[in-house]
């Protein structure tokens, strides 16, 4: 190997990894703002009555 192959290799390399910390910093992101959209839809569930008989049956005779 020539010092030409060696600065290649490293060049390489070091383009790698900055290549796959961005990709990991990106995917943190995308999680994060799957979390954020789960909590959202989790907090608009509607909360359960206090009483829990109310509203859970239907009187069907006349």
């Amino acid at each position: 190997m020539d010092s030409s192959q060696i600065a290649s290799l490293s060049t390489s390399l070091s383009s790698y990894q900055l290549n796959s910390q961005v990709s990991t910093l990106v995917l943190r992101k995308a999680l994060d703002a799957q979390e954020t959209a789960a909590v959202d839809l989790i907090n608009q569930i509607p909360q359960l009555p206090s009483n829990p008989a109310i509203g859970r049956n239907i009187n069907t005779t006349a």
